[in-house]
């Protein structure tokens, strides 16, 4: 009878996993969903081709395309790309909502607005109601990455902040690999193809700047 009980708690325990691992996917597919038809207003708004914003980007039409259509997810260099050469708040592309502040802005504890790359980077906005930002502050959730786990090579315009806040991080800056540890931190170039990856089977959460 325990066995049986135990198997059973088991198999509702895998059941509600699975759940809430479908609601979460759910949830973040909707994201990318709506950052896509807002990258498509604007880009219709602005009368600019699909061509000329995947040069802008630096990827291909298929790949811009694939964003805008909500089939693939976008990554935030990407989106950072867009909103400096084309003059739009980046909170805008992510939340669709105006930045309104220009004096100050707190954001407390888990409270920034949250925005998931499906299940890899999971990215939490802290300056989203500051109007007119020179940069923009996150706090990022690395995934675990094995070694055998293929990186994925971002680069942008502007530079960037990393400051390790739990965890150890492995950056790979063009031909480089860096491993910062808690508390350690790197400012770069944007402009370089870099990817990260948390280290020691455990994620790394660390505050990026880019501006």
């Amino acid at each position: 009878m325990i066995k049986k009980l135990r198997v059973i708690t088991v198999f509702i325990t895998y059941a509600a996993l699975k759940k809430s691992e479908t609601i979460e996917a759910t949830f973040m597919n909707e994201q990318i969903k709506h950052i896509a038809m807002r990258l498509q207003g604007l880009r219709e708004a602005l009368e600019v081709s699909i061509e000329d914003v995947a040069t802008t980007c630096g990827i291909s039409t298929q790949q811009y395309k694939s964003y805008e259509s909500g089939t693939s997810d976008i990554p935030i260099s990407i989106l950072h790309t867009i909103s400096s050469t084309y003059k739009i708040e980046l909170t805008a592309l992510l939340t669709g909502d105006e930045p309104h502040v220009n004096s100050y802005t707190i954001t407390r504890k888990d409270k920034g607005v949250q925005t998931e790359r499906r299940k890899a980077y999971h990215y939490e906005a802290l300056a989203t109601s500051f109007k007119n930002k020179k940069g923009e502050p996150f706090i990022v959730t690395a995934p675990i990455k094995t070694e055998q786990t293929p990186l994925n090579f971002n680069a942008h315009d502007g530079q960037e902040f990393n400051l390790v806040i739990e965890g150890r991080l492995e950056l790979h800056l063009d031909s480089k690999i860096i491993v910062l540890n808690t508390g350690d931190s790197i400012y770069f170039n944007a402009s370089q193809k870099h990817a990260m990856r948390a280290l020691e089977n455990k994620p790394c959460k660390f505050l990026a700047f880019i501006s």
